[in-house]
């Protein structure tokens, strides 16, 4: 009799779910073929609408999948949402009431069935379909970087990257209290993500210094750790040239959520006031249709920008291809010679109309970033974020992706690292590193994955490389096992190669190609690499303490038992003055990593 109430009472939920359908436009009216590029700079965003709302009448929010998972476990009434796009609010019928406990001695044959039915509240409305929760976040699997015999393969090549998008995602998933993907950590995005206090040059005529320093391995005492620092010059805030900023929203229904396009317009806000007279800034929105919210305006119209932020609202589905190519020609109108001409795309990374391959997106934006306009990516939220999409699109642009995970986020990557974000002072820029196979037993490079480079690659100035911005730093870490020492991974070869005369005393050598941030013909840097063991200075501790973090969440395949206490421990005895609290919120997150994984025996 239970199981037939439910039954019963879901059937009556589903005649009314289509009761409400019916009263609705019907599918194809509220999901329009979508429009091609809008070409003129004057569109009235206010009368394009995209399921049933224009963009100055936002889409009633969508609840978070934590927030429906919490009304879930408290017994709280489903909420109906459509997820590709909002046509007006859908009746449901209350909730069964629990099913009563079977009597002493009754089978329970039937519980499971009716504990499946009860616990399958309606989610979300795609036509007369009830659909649950499903993360469908896409993050690109990549192996971790193997070892090396420096006998057999002495040379290591690949670009820098100044993305810091996987730690702030990562650090909000945690924070969210969810252990993230392997694939969601990338170890050089960590590690960028803090401020290593080098040397910056004391004069432009170079755009970077470089930093090497060779200290013991706090996970492995038969290992050292070989980094290598690079500082880019500052340029106060002032002394940026004029700046071209077309930003790209994302307003699909998709971003109809707290952390998302709420966030985004708060985080837009704060660069606002840093606007000058000579910098232009437009919006460019795209869902089912894209849109010209704001035509290239004057960085001192603060209350004409302001207001054009605030008239976003999010509904639809997501044909991001036609908001680049609308974006890319606005920024070609209001290009700026010798200025910072940038594209910043903001968004959740979820393109479900028209041009939607990685690659397809990548010859698109690589065609592009030829006309001088880099881009730049923000993400945000979660559930379906697409980082994938988001990371490579950077890349191809000339630009760097960061995650938005908080307004304080916001702030620091669209204000307080402005010149960093935005001015390239140096592009292309490549490192290489020979090891001496006489000193040098085993390397491995920790991360960098996505930006490896075959050893041809460094000379060939055809071939694409990463960007740095101005006051920016990039770090790298080997990991080093020296010839003779025990447990090195890999047996050593019968007929090694021995080091060149007079150069036992060097561990490798490093050369960087860098190319000026207008092109030409790319510049050597070279310099030799001791092989002397030092203590470890404050920011070779705290650097290694998050490769140990960030090698604990892709499984600890070579932290050697380096747990997350260890890790939490290191990384609060190198905080330093810790401008910001940003190493101590490190240490927390490990503190929190730690609680969430069960320990495997001796890593604890």
């Amino acid at each position: 009799m239970n199981t037939l109430r439910i039954t019963l009472s879901l059937l009556f939920t589903g005649l009314v779910v289509a009761a409400g359908a019916a009263g609705a436009e019907p599918p194809q009216a509220r999901h329009p073929t979508p429009a091609p590029p809008v070409p003129e700079a004057d569109t009235n965003c206010a009368t394009l609408t995209d399921a049933g709302y224009g963009y100055g009448a936002p889409m009633p929010p969508r609840v978070r999948p934590q927030v429906r998972r919490d009304a879930r476990a408290a017994g709280a009434p489903a909420v109906a949402q459509e997820a590709l796009g909002y046509a007006g609010p859908v009746a449901l019928a209350a909730p069964p009431p629990p099913p009563a406990p079977p009597a002493p001695g009754t089978p329970a044959m039937n519980q499971p069935t009716a504990k499946v039915m009860a616990s399958a509240p309606v989610m979300g409305y795609m036509g007369a379909v009830a659909m649950q929760d499903v993360d469908t976040s896409r993050y690109a699997h990549r192996d971790t970087n193997p070892v090396h015999q420096a006998a057999a393969d002495p040379v290591s090549t690949f670009s820098i990257d100044v993305d810091t998008g996987s730690y702030t995602n990562v650090r909000h998933l945690l924070n969210q209290g969810q252990l993230p993907p392997a694939d969601a950590v990338r170890s050089e995005e960590f590690i960028n993500y803090f401020n290593y206090g080098y040397t910056a040059p004391k004069d432009r005529s170079r755009p970077f210094t470089v930093t090497t320093e060779f200290a013991p391995s706090p996970w492995n005492p038969n290992r050292q750790l070989l980094l290598v620092g690079i500082q880019g010059y500052t340029v106060p805030a002032s002394e940026i040239p004029a700046a071209n900023l077309v930003f790209l929203v994302d307003v699909s229904g998709s971003m109809n959520e707290p952390d998302k396009l709420p966030l985004l317009k708060a985080s837009l806000k704060q660069i606002v006031p840093k606007l000058r007279a000579q910098d232009r800034i437009s919006l460019v929105t795209y869902a089912g249709s894209t849109c010209v919210a704001l035509p290239a305006t004057a960085g001192d119209q603060h209350a004409k920008i302001n207001a054009a932020i605030d008239s976003l609202g999010a509904g639809g589905s997501t044909n991001g291809a036609a908001g680049i190519d609308l974006a890319y020609a606005q920024a070609a109108k209001g290009f700026i010679k010798g200025g910072v001409n940038r594209v910043i795309l903001a968004t959740d990374g979820d393109f479900n109309v028209g041009t939607v391959g990685v690659q397809q997106l990548k010859d698109r934006i690589a065609d592009k970033r030829r006309s001088g306009v880099a881009l730049t990516t923000l993400g945000f939220g979660e559930g379906n974020y697409n980082d994938e999409m988001a990371v490579t699109l950077a890349d191809v642009g000339n630009g760097s992706h960061h995650y938005i995970d908080s307004l304080e986020e916001g702030r620091r990557v669209l204000v307080d690292e402005m010149s960093a974000t935005l001015m390239t002072i140096a592009k292309d820029v490549k490192i290489q590193v020979e090891f001496n196979p006489g000193v040098v037993a085993e390397y491995r490079l920790i991360g960098y994955e996505k930006r490896m480079l075959a050893r041809e690659d460094f000379n060939n100035d055809a071939v694409d490389a990463g960007e740095i911005g101005a006051g920016a730093n990039v770090t790298a870490l080997y990991e080093i096992t020296l010839k003779g020492a025990k447990g090195a991974s890999v047996d050593p070869l019968r007929y090694g190669t021995e080091p060149p005369a007079g150069k036992g005393d060097e561990l490798g050598f490093l050369r960087l190609r860098y190319k000026a941030p207008d092109g030409g013909a790319s510049q050597l840097i070279e310099q030799p690499l001791g092989a002397t063991v030092g203590t470890p200075s404050e920011r070779m501790r705290f650097a290694a303490a998050v490769a140990a973090f960030a090698d604990n969440l892709r499984g600890g395949k070579y932290s050697a038992g380096f747990g997350y206490d260890k890790v939490a421990e290191l990384a609060r005895s190198a905080q330093g003055k810790d401008e910001g609290g940003y190493r101590a919120g490190m240490a927390r997150l490990a503190d929190l990593a730690g609680v969430m994984q069960t320990p495997v025996a001796g890593t604890r």
